[in-house]
């Protein structure tokens, strides 16, 4: 690749359509986690092996399939593929339904973070593949360093502060800090 290529950047208006994973059971991953717990919508699926999900009626967000994966193991770690699937929600509101989906549900976060940026939730699907359940604050919002860079940071997540968006809330589970990723 040559050095000129990159500087054309590429249009603002693209965006990630959706993502396709391999799961081992298509019922666990597809119909109880993604529809159930997170409350996606199927809009699709093709017997027992495919099966496409979505937010508000567009096609597909997510989906799922079994085609190299039936009755599979999760890859070890060690070796390189998606970290994880980063779901938008709108609002922080909406966020907090999303935890309380997820703690209902007896699902184990692996994290809770703060970026400046968006507040994040890091869990695990049924397959193991990370799941990373957000909201982006304002831009104008968005931590800056004097220059006006963007500063974004990883903090705990104050869970209680979150819920108390849906409900008057006094325990929420222990959780560590979200991944450094940003």
């Amino acid at each position: 690749m040559k050095s000129d290529e990159t500087s054309r950047p590429i249009d603002p208006q693209v965006r990630i359509g959706h993502v396709h994973l391999k799961v081992a059971d298509l019922e666990r991953a597809a119909l109880r986690f993604y529809c159930g717990v997170l409350g996606f919508e199927l809009t699709q699926r093709y017997g027992a092996q495919a099966a496409f999900v979505s937010a508000g009626g567009y096609h597909h967000h997510i989906g799922l399939n079994t085609w190299e994966s039936l009755d599979g193991s999760p890859p070890p770690p060690g070796t390189t593929g998606l970290y994880h699937t980063a779901i938008l929600y709108p609002t922080r509101r909406a966020l907090a339904d999303a935890l309380r989906r997820v703690l209902e549900a007896g699902i184990q976060l692996d994290g809770a973070s703060d970026h400046g940026v968006s507040e994040a939730l890091y869990l695990r699907d049924p397959d193991e593949n990370g799941v990373e359940l957000y909201w982006d604050r304002p831009q104008a919002a968005w931590p800056r360093t004097p220059t006006g860079e963007l500063a974004m940071f990883t903090r705990r997540l104050d869970l209680s502060g979150l819920l108390k968006e849906i409900e008057d809330v006094k325990d929420v589970p222990k959780v560590g800090e979200g991944p450094q990723d940003l």
